[in-house]
């Protein structure tokens, strides 16, 4: 996964979580924009993850550092306010056609390990989401997660 970047770049949506944040209901439709860009010469990932909330769209923006020791893997640093918090995530799983992944995010101060499904459309097919979860099954960092997975 070492020219990962332009793989991500453009729009995803979550459509299967086990995120609290997508879970208890305060915020719904989550979505992720990447841009590929550079930062002291090196690319980088300028992030935007955006939902709605009372009726708002809101955004979250930060930064994805690539981790040069392990192919894609990053790590975020959030933007402005959220500048002082980071998180480490991977791309675990993707599609040759490049239309879903499975991204797993690990452990912080404020949130658990967990995992996303992402795809480029909204409602992805049914079929697709089995085939991804025995994937998944595979996968013994992915394979603990399963059950807990909620569709959105």
């Amino acid at each position: 996964m070492a020219t990962i970047l332009p793989l991500l770049a453009g729009q995803w949506f979550i459509v299967s979580t086990n995120f609290p944040m997508w879970l208890n209901g305060n915020r719904t439709d989550p979505s992720f924009h990447y841009t590929v860009s550079e930062r002291n010469g090196q690319p980088v990932l300028l992030d935007e993850v955006s939902y709605m909330q009372n009726g708002k769209q809101r955004s979250i923006k930060g930064i994805d550092f690539p981790d040069r020791k392990q192919p894609g893997s990053f790590t975020w640093r959030g933007k402005g306010l959220l500048f002082l918090l980071k998180s480490k995530w991977q791309v675990c799983l993707m599609d040759e056609h490049n239309e879903w992944a499975v991204i797993h995010f690990s452990k912080t101060l404020f949130t658990p390990e967990g995992v996303d499904i992402i795809f480029r459309q909204k409602q992805p097919d049914e079929s697709v989401l089995k085939e991804i979860k025995a994937k998944m099954e595979l996968d013994k960092v992915l394979h603990s997660h399963i059950e807990k997975l909620v569709e959105l």
